[in-house]
């Protein structure tokens, strides 16, 4: 018996996994709005950070330890909001239409966050600014090619 829970648990488990992300959202717009949030979010403790890149700020370590620890954990989150079916906002048609190329996007944005927490964690400065700076032009990429204009 306590076999058979435990493989019902499992394929329960399995088939969460498997369901696709526009099941996370009732609607279309509702996807949309999640993805908006969570990039306003990026955008908002991104920003907070530029004046210490831009040398405009002091560069306090822990602080931008802690501001990038929040902002790895950001950076995951809107990209469940750009499934198939969820077309619309500010987002180019390109987005679905070059599902590949969109997907490099997301990737090399994570990786680039990837480094800025390594950075950050380390507290040098300068390792921290190069980082930072990456992860923006990963930014302005994605968003070239795949955001309209406003």
């Amino acid at each position: 018996m306590k076999k058979f829970a435990f493989l019902a648990a499992a394929a329960a488990v399995c088939a969460a996994i498997a369901t696709p992300a526009t099941a996370q959202f009732a609607k279309p717009e509702q996807a949309i709005k999640y993805r908006q949030a969570g990039m306003a979010l990026i955008g908002s403790h991104f920003g907070r950070m530029a004046p210490v890149a831009k040398k405009e700020a002091p560069f306090d370590a822990a602080a931008i330890a802690k501001n990038v620890e929040v902002l790895s954990v950001l950076a995951t989150l809107p990209w469940a909001g750009f499934a198939p079916g969820t077309e619309g906002g500010d987002t180019k048609a390109e987005a679905w239409s070059d599902a590949k190329g969109f997907k490099q996007a997301e990737d090399d944005f994570l990786a680039a966050m990837g480094k800025l927490k390594t950075a950050a964690d380390s507290g040098d400065f300068d390792a921290f600014r190069v980082a930072f700076g990456n992860v923006g032009k990963s930014c302005k990429i994605c968003h070239d090619a795949y955001r309209k204009d406003n």
